[in-house]
């Protein structure tokens, strides 16, 4: 599974009543807190440094997300950027969750994750033509992005409403977050 080589920023959604309680929320529709709903708010205006393309997963907290932080634009929704069904593990603590690299009973292996992901990423280069594509999805979707980018998909999660930019450069991929003055580090 290889991405085109070309830049992409992912937006994990706002916090979320689940992020806030700690429990696994994959495919469950959990509902931003207005901790989400401000954070979310304080991104409108934020600068890529280029005109965008905005793409959305089909699960509520993202689309939410998407509308406060990008209220002039309309996202495209992608249905494969849907977050990862964990099975069995909905609904329970955070604690409780097996190994990412693991197929969870009743939930989606990580290797059909990969290449869910890497479809969905692909499409939104793909449809975004000159424009950046900026996804706003899942910490699920940013730890696929990460190993198909090489990096190590079983860290911290990515923060919410966080931008985090994607290049290639060098033979390599770069993920840069954006900052508080709205540049990339």
């Amino acid at each position: 599974m290889i991405l085109p080589q070309r830049a992409f920023a992912l937006i994990r959604h706002g916090e979320t009543d689940a992020n806030r309680d700690g429990i696994i929320a994959g495919r469950t529709e959990a509902q931003l807190t207005e901790c989400g709903r401000r954070a979310a708010r304080a991104l409108a205006g934020k600068s890529f440094g280029q005109p965008i393309m905005l793409f959305t997963s089909p699960q509520a907290r993202a689309r939410a997300t998407a509308l406060l932080a990008f209220p002039s634009l309309s996202a495209y929704v992608v249905d494969d950027l849907r977050e990862r069904d964990w099975g069995i593990y909905e609904g329970r603590p955070i604690a409780d969750l097996p190994l990412r690299t693991s197929t969870p009973e009743g939930g989606e292996a990580w290797q059909a994750t990969l290449t869910r992901m890497a479809a969905a990423i692909g499409q939104g280069m793909t449809l975004a033509g000159g424009n950046l594509p900026v996804i706003v999805a899942h910490s699920g979707v940013i730890r696929a992005a990460r190993a198909l980018t090489g990096y190590d998909a079983t860290g911290p999660s990515a923060p919410n409403t966080t931008p985090l930019l994607y290049t290639h450069a060098t033979g390599q991929w770069h993920e840069h977050p954006l900052v508080a003055e709205g540049t990339f580090s």
